[in-house]
């Protein structure tokens, strides 16, 4: 569950990125009201989820997941040019999250990593 709910705060990321740079410095109400209804709820679910996975892969994952989104969004709305490289980049940081992950080890109440 704690891998589900990372992985829903990951997208939430995505979603708050593409929100801050629609909210045109927070000038737009709309995309301003997402960023900050999105940044919260993924914020939530990541602290939530760093309960049960160790903060360093949990966040390397948010943060790599939510990125790839975020540029894969942008490469398929046109905001940014799409390029084979980019592509190949995006796949990279998806496998290396892939990979924290199938390391495993769940956090701990001390706060170190304890293997499964």
């Amino acid at each position: 569950m704690a891998w589900a709910v990372l992985l829903a705060s990951a997208v939430l990321e995505a979603v708050w990125a593409t929100a801050l740079a629609a909210s045109a410095g927070f000038t737009r109400p709309g995309p301003t009201a997402l960023f900050l209804v999105a940044t919260a709820a993924s914020m939530a679910g990541l602290a939530w989820s760093v309960r049960r996975i160790p903060l360093a892969t949990a966040y390397a994952v948010w943060v790599g997941v939510g990125a790839s989104l975020t540029v894969g969004w942008a490469m398929l709305t046109g905001a940014e040019a799409f390029s084979w490289a980019k592509l190949a980049f995006i796949a990279g940081i998806v496998g290396c999250s892939a990979g924290l992950k199938a390391l495993g080890g769940r956090a701990t109440p001390t706060g170190r990593a304890a293997r499964r």
